[in-house]
């Protein structure tokens, strides 16, 4: 059985290793009875929390293809109530382009046409999807603390955030989570001091990309040094990653996404890995000769 974790404060508990639904309804995704039997094959395994978005779908006509996708699939397994589904707002798909706007009124718009396409009568976790630089970012946290307050949403969190951002939204409402890009070739969360902060805080920090997007995955899979690694503890290069974020924070809940049974099957091994701090050096010495 998957491990738990604490989300945020809110002691709602969540599986360690979590499913990514982007690519389950961008460009070139699967057909929707592929598209199911993943969710429900991450159900399966343990699986209680997904992620998705408004905008993963291929452009605006599209809106919330993942949401209802993801929705409909938990209904038909009876899977609505054991698995929490966050969801976010804040960008657009104009011509299949993705472009921010995180203004008040787009934010409750998108919010409530989200809760309807996942059949929820409140959202659980609701994400600002990314600060627009054409709205002030405390008039956009200040729409999810009016959504909180209204019953729409019952938890706030950030995607796509500094240190500076998350603290000044701290003074708004609380935050659960922090959701931001983080794997072998993008570190900023650690140097910028924000996976220390959220473990402070108890913040849970939801890594996307964590083995850094379908075609680093191929890297990760042929890179020899992470090879020899794998070998030796009987995983492969990708799981090793995936267990190197969850031994690098004890509130972290990767979001891998997956196309196929095969690869949800493989990213929930990496929660029975035994990653201790020398296997983290040794990986992230590794991680020093991956191409780029």
């Amino acid at each position: 059985m998957l491990p738990v974790v604490e989300l945020g404060r809110s002691g709602r508990r969540v599986s360690r290793i979590g499913l990514g639904g982007m690519w389950l309804s961008i460009e070139g995704r699967p057909d929707r009875r592929q598209a199911e039997r993943v969710i429900r094959r991450a159900v399966e395994l343990g699986v209680t929390f997904i992620d998705t978005a408004d905008v993963y779908c291929l452009d605006d006509d599209d809106l919330n293809h993942n949401e209802r996708l993801i929705g409909e699939t938990l209904a038909a397994l009876g899977a609505e109530s054991t698995v929490l589904t966050a969801t976010k707002g804040g960008l657009r798909r104009p011509g299949g382009r993705w472009e921010t706007d995180a203004r008040p009124d787009r934010l409750r718009e998108a919010a409530l046409r989200s809760r309807e396409a996942l059949r929820l009568d409140r959202i659980v976790l609701y994400q600002l999807h990314a600060p627009d630089p054409r709205a002030p970012f405390e008039s956009s946290v200040e729409a999810l603390a009016g959504l909180q307050r209204d019953g729409v949403v019952e938890l706030v969190g950030l995607s796509n955030v500094d240190l500076g951002q998350l603290q000044a939204a701290e003074a708004i409402v609380e935050i659960t989570s922090v959701q931001n890009r983080y794997n072998p070739w993008d570190r900023a969360a650690e140097g910028s001091g924000l996976i220390d902060y959220c473990e402070e805080r108890r913040i849970t920090l939801i890594p996307y990309s964590p083995l850094g997007g379908a075609r680093r995955v191929q890297l990760l899979q042929a890179h020899e040094p992470l090879r020899r690694v794998a070998a030796r503890v009987g995983a492969s290069p990708a799981e090793l990653v995936l267990g190197w974020q969850l031994a690098k924070s004890g509130r972290a809940v990767p979001i891998p996404s997956a196309r196929r049974e095969a690869s949800i099957e493989s990213s929930v091994r990496a929660a029975s890995l035994d990653v201790d701090d020398a296997l983290v050096a040794e990986l992230e010495s590794a991680f020093g000769s991956l191409p780029p």
